[in-house]
């Protein structure tokens, strides 16, 4: 029987040049939240003077909130929201990578609702409140390639003080514009590059894995899958490699799509207690360092051979007939990326850590457990990580 679920109301304007069309496009309010990083990437790669030109253009007026870093916390979600408040911001505009497009969800929502976000978060120590409230409208544009939240209603914010870094979102927050212009990538560092390259590429492969994966989702992560698998290594290698940044901004954008149509699982779980423990993590290298033995664990149980063979063909190995050449493809890969070396001591994390970790995981993000295509227990997550352990 065929079933999917997708309501996905963004408008997607995407390709090489696009952002010089914003103002042509209907913008769902008069005064824009322009909410940026707290580095320079914005300004160094143009898109800052651009998107400033393109909302006089249209009339519109704004005020710049630059304050979000990697892994956002909620200190500066209720900053952003406070700011938006009191400058009459009536949307927002998102202009970053992930860290800001995840931000805009939790600053929408809190700008028109009461209490502090973890009143709304539900995990962990998050109190599952409903918003009593529909957010301020969104606008995306993607600076990177990775978290595909350009076009979905998620966003994952730390509490430092809890040691918890929990998604968060709603349908109301699905963004409603998003313009995605590949040449504003061009100056992301290879290094970042690939960990983001990585976050998208394990989007699309944990819904390949999930229990939820249906007729819809599969052939748009598979496409993405192949895309990343193609062309990261090059985006990688020379990031003036308009061909390579445009198949990989594709890939990641629309693993927003799939998400939205199928779950992804536990290694994102797992990742968000390492950098909720370890802040300075990058979250797609997180990924990365555990990646070949959370999909190793799936493949010994033999919890969905087909669906591993199916990307090991798509990743380069057009005649691979069993699980295992998934792990090959993947380890290939991320020796193509130069990402095969990363340690998780390097950040800090020990050992000693991962039962701590696998609790963690569970406790503030245990819906993912469930898309899990066979049962990962608290003492199976401890061992993943050990045995990735570097």
């Amino acid at each position: 029987m065929i079933t999917f679920d997708f309501n996905n109301p963004t408008h997607i304007i995407f390709g090489s040049g696009t952002l010089n069309t914003l103002h042509e496009q209907a913008l769902p309010g008069k005064k824009a939240l322009l909410l940026i990083s707290n580095g320079k990437s914005s300004k160094v790669n143009g898109s800052l003077e651009t998107v400033q030109t393109e909302l006089k253009k249209a009339g519109v007026g704004y005020a710049i909130f630059d304050k979000i870093m990697e892994n956002p916390v909620k200190e500066v979600v209720m900053e952003g929201a406070a700011f938006a408040r009191e400058n009459g911001c009536d949307f927002i505009l998102a202009l970053g990578g992930g860290a800001v497009l995840d931000s805009s969800k939790a600053i929408a929502a809190m700008a028109t609702n009461d209490g502090n976000l973890w009143d709304y978060v539900s995990g962990g120590t998050g109190k599952g409140k409903p918003l009593a409230n529909r957010g301020l409208p969104i606008v995306t544009v993607p600076t990177s390639s990775g978290t595909g939240s350009e076009v979905n209603c998620w966003g994952v914010i730390s509490n430092l003080a809890t040691k918890e870094k929990i998604g968060f979102g709603e349908e109301r927050l699905v963004p409603v514009l998003s313009v995605v212009d590949p040449t504003l990538m061009r100056t992301v560092p290879a290094k970042y590059t690939a960990y983001q390259g990585f976050d998208a590429l394990f989007h699309n492969t944990e819904v390949m894995m999930s229990k939820g994966v249906n007729i819809m989702s599969e052939p748009i992560a598979l496409s993405a899958i192949e895309n990343i698998a193609k062309y990261l290594p090059r985006a990688v290698k020379d990031g003036g490699d308009m061909e390579a940044r445009e198949h990989v901004a594709y890939a990641a954008t629309v693993a927003g799509i799939t998400m939205q149509l199928t779950s992804t699982t536990a290694q994102h779980s797992m990742e968000h207690a390492m950098s909720a423990y370890h802040h300075s993590l990058p979250h797609g290298a997180g990924l990365i360092m555990i990646s070949v033995e959370f999909a190793r664990y799936f493949i010994e149980k033999h919890a969905c051979d087909g669906q591993f063979i199916k990307m090991a063909r798509v990743m380069g190995m057009p005649e691979a007939d069993k699980p295992e050449d998934f792990l090959t493809a993947l380890i290939a890969l991320q020796k193509a990326c130069g990402v095969d070396d990363l340690k998780m001591s390097d950040y800090g994390i020990t050992k000693d850590e991962c039962m701590t970790l696998a609790v963690n995981a569970r406790e503030t993000m245990g819906g993912l457990f469930l898309a899990n295509p066979c049962e990962l227990n608290d003492e199976d997550c401890a061992g993943i990580f050990e045995r990735a352990y570097r």
